[in-house]
């Protein structure tokens, strides 16, 4: 089975690229630099250099691979600021990469003959902000996002109706939970966890927003495993279990030997944070993995982000 995976260099595409090999595919990777070829053809990745916004380059590369599955992994995350002031600007780039990205992946598909679609959506604060404290695919994105994320909602919004949607192919999104791990923000030497180390992340108005992660790894263990598993549709792929901010990032600073995270209350952090930093802190919801453990036949190898934090972020 031939696949092609766009976005092959990035934190999650490095990380899938052997799993994908070891599972005996036959794997087309793609890069945005001519000097990550070299890389990608010794790791016995067919290699090719390709502007996900172009749609000439779209094309050309997929029309060169004739892939029975796309995996969709362009995003460009990594140089994140870590401010949530910065949001809108920080996912810029990437909602073109979801929105225009998406759609020309898709054409170029659908021209290839291709059967199989699969995409990186993201679970967390896009969901509601009411009701359970823990969401289900079934359960709307939010309908009222804060005013700096709204338009990354709305690209994600996009992503999951383009590809669930299509008639003419099997198309999966999969809500990834919040990545730790090497080549994450939250793994060794990423720039959250440096704040984490120096006190600069703080548990802020309480810190009832709750989270749900997911180990780079097992992110890139439930893609393989949608590469042949699964019914066309929303997959959450996380931990099995959702903490609010409260109760991990104490955990997490401890793990690295840091000292507790500084709490401020709510009317002091709201000028420092916004109001997207404060909806993360106080009123985000974390996310069930039920029907991708049961639908995938995945299970995470970290089942919680205790474990995780403790042996898994470098």
């Amino acid at each position: 089975m031939r696949v092609f995976l766009a976005g092959a260099t990035g934190a999650l595409g490095r990380r899938l690229l052997p799993k994908l090999l070891e599972a005996g595919f036959d794997v087309t990777g793609t890069t945005s630099s001519s000097s990550k070829l070299a890389a990608l053809e010794a790791a016995g990745v067919h290699g090719v250099v390709m502007d996900g916004l172009d749609v000439t380059s779209v094309d050309d590369a997929v029309a060169g691979a004739r892939p029975d599955v796309v995996v969709h992994q362009l995003t460009a995350l990594a140089h994140m600021s870590g401010n949530p002031r910065n949001f809108e600007k920080d996912f810029a780039e990437t909602n073109r990469l979801r929105t225009r990205g998406t759609d020309l992946l898709l054409a170029a598909a659908r021209a290839a003959g291709t059967e199989r679609f699969i995409a990186q959506s993201y679970a967390g604060w896009p969901s509601e902000r009411t009701g359970s404290w823990v969401k289900g695919e079934n359960d709307p994105l939010d309908p009222a996002p804060t005013a700096v994320s709204a338009r990354t909602v709305e690209a994600i919004r996009h992503l999951e109706a383009v590809v669930t949607g299509a008639t003419d192919l099997d198309g999966l999104a999969l809500r990834y939970g919040s990545l730790y791990g090497p080549g994450t923000g939250l793994g060794t030497g990423g720039n959250l966890l440096a704040m984490v180390a120096k006190r600069r992340f703080p548990v802020a108005g309480g810190g009832t927003g709750m989270f749900s992660f997911c180990h780079i790894d097992d992110a890139a263990t439930a893609t393989v495993a949608a590469v042949t598993h699964g019914a066309p549709g929303v997959y959450i792929v996380a931990d099995d279990e959702p903490a609010p901010v409260s109760e991990w990032l104490p955990y997490l600073a401890a793990s690295i030997g840091a000292k507790p995270p500084m709490r401020l209350p709510a009317w002091l952090a709201a000028p420092l944070l916004g109001e997207h930093g404060m909806s993360m802190m106080t009123q985000i919801r974390g996310s069930s993995n039920a029907k991708a453990k049961a639908e995938l036949g995945w299970r995470p190898s970290y089942p919680s982000w205790r474990e995780g934090f403790r042996s898994g972020l470098s």
